[in-house]
């Protein structure tokens, strides 16, 4: 596909959160493949009002088979969506998005100039297309962006991070296993976790550095030492989120037999989760709290067709009652909830064709594909003392689709 590279600043608000939520933004688009993203950097207003603040500046690289002219419109929009309002020139703004390149296109028109007719006089700019891409090739003045970044003064920029302090944790103090946590939904509920205070054990079934613990889920001997070994490790737990299940859609999965992919699915996404949240779900109510979180599908109670909408509602729809069974055996003292992603960009989906691509947004009222964060982001509240009176319950992460 066709390299795109888009500048993003902001200087209003949380700069911070603008840009990296206008990058899962992209990230969610179908049909749009976020390549690379540079540093965040520190630059001072140039030409703008006064009292300006300082701006956060970006450049990502992005994949796509939209025209420049679409994916201009695409960018607009996003930024309109984050409160863009455009009154005086160079005004304040919580989100700009300027497309800078796109491939070897030279283009002149009323709505767009490509590449961008002041890129290559902005160090905001270059120093980080240079990062991500210093061989990206101007194609009017011939140069790459390593050599027009070396001609700029950029002795102004520096490298922002955010400051941890100035954001509450929700999680201090909390102790959490994360089955299924090295990659894709179960590795972005482990690292939001942590990022809100909680110590968290990771798991998976081949060793990692870090507090990590290895287990087959597939076997019920060792389903129960990885309940004996977390909750030894950490003295106890507060959350149990089941996260893992048997991959049937990537890697040989998809070429194992109808019966080979139900024996999978059962033992690891049912009865594994049913045996772990069970032993560690009375360990926590003997100790007065707790918090279990499952994992389902929002299309398990509505079906789907297909030899992969058969298995996941069958494996998915018993997950999400035995939740709920599980949550009135445990209550008060321990809250079990299942979350139901939808259409989640996985490693499935960063290669699902473009007829998934278009089903993705036809079935979505948002028009975008989830993304782990946003899975993760629902488990940090079910797990949060914000969430104390819901118990029981199925949320589904899904953009607002609903099933008839």
């Amino acid at each position: 596909m066709p390299i795109a590279y888009v500048a993003l600043g902001s200087n209003l608000g949380d700069r911070f959160a603008h840009l990296s939520a206008a990058i899962r933004r992209l990230r969610a688009e179908p049909g749009i493949r976020v390549h690379a993203v540079s540093s965040f950097y520190v630059t001072a207003p140039v030409n703008c009002p006064p009292g300006s603040g300082e701006f956060l500046n970006a450049v990502a690289a992005i994949e796509t088979h939209r025209s420049p002219a679409n994916l201009l419109r695409l960018l607009l929009g996003i930024e309109r969506q984050f409160g863009r309002i455009r009154s005086q020139p160079n005004a304040p703004r919580t989100l700009d998005l300027d497309l800078i390149l796109y491939d070897d296109y030279i283009l002149a028109s009323e709505e767009l100039t490509l590449p961008h007719p002041r890129m290559h006089e902005r160090a905001f700019v270059m120093v980080p297309l240079a990062e991500i891409a210093p061989d990206a090739r101007h194609p009017g003045l011939k140069k790459t962006a390593r050599e027009l970044a070396a001609a700029t003064d950029a002795s102004g920029l520096r490298i922002a991070t955010p400051d941890p302090a100035d954001r509450p944790r929700l999680l201090v103090g909390m102790r959490a296993l994360v089955t299924g946590s090295t990659r894709g939904i179960g590795a972005s509920i482990a690292e939001a976790l942590a990022e809100q205070g909680a110590e968290v054990i990771r798991h998976g079934r081949r060793p990692a550095p870090g507090r990590h613990l290895v287990a087959d889920l597939r076997d019920p001997v060792q389903v129960d030492r990885l309940a004996h070994d977390a909750w030894q490790l950490l003295n106890g737990l507060d959350m149990l989120i089941c996260n893992a299940g048997a991959d049937i859609l990537t890697g040989e999965g998809p070429q194992w037999p109808f019966d080979r992919k139900l024996e999978e699915l059962l033992a690891v996404d049912v009865k594994a989760t049913i045996r772990l949240a069970r032993t560690i779900g009375q360990q926590m109510k003997t100790q007065g709290r707790g918090c279990i979180i499952t994992m389902g599908w929002d299309q398990a109670e509505t079906g789907m067709e297909g030899d992969s909408g058969e298995l996941f509602a069958a494996v998915k729809g018993a997950v999400m009652s035995f939740t709920r069974s599980l949550a009135k055996s445990l209550a008060p003292e321990v809250r079990v909830n299942c979350l139901a992603p939808g259409w989640i960009r996985t490693a499935w989906g960063e290669t699902a064709s473009d007829v998934w691509q278009e089903r993705v947004r036809r079935e979505t009222p948002l028009g975008i594909w989830g993304l782990p964060e946003d899975v993760a982001a629902a488990a940090v509240w079910l797990a949060s003392p914000a969430a104390q009176f819901i118990t029981g319950q199925t949320i589904r992460v899904n953009g607002g689709a609903i099933r008839a």
